[in-house]
């Protein structure tokens, strides 16, 4: 599926996108910041850590409408 029809179907569904696809997703916030968030991603194996940056991401942004949140694996 392309990546405008999922923005599009999260929009109109009310979700917001995690992906790691991260440039093709800031590049439509940027093209189009109407959408119900876009939270992109750096690649981490360690699954657990990652899953609390995103949490921690969500929680610090409060309302996720029209934004874009980029998490990335420490270095």
């Amino acid at each position: 599926m392309p990546d405008t029809e999922v923005l599009r179907f999260a929009t109109a569904e009310n979700r917001t996108v995690l992906t790691l696809n991260r440039k093709d997703f800031i590049r439509l916030h940027q093209q189009s910041p109407i959408h119900a968030g876009i939270i992109v991603c750096t690649f981490d194996p360690d699954f657990p850590a990652q899953a609390e940056r995103i949490h921690q991401a969500i929680a610090a942004a409060g309302d996720l409408v029209g934004k874009l949140l980029r998490v990335n694996r420490p270095r």
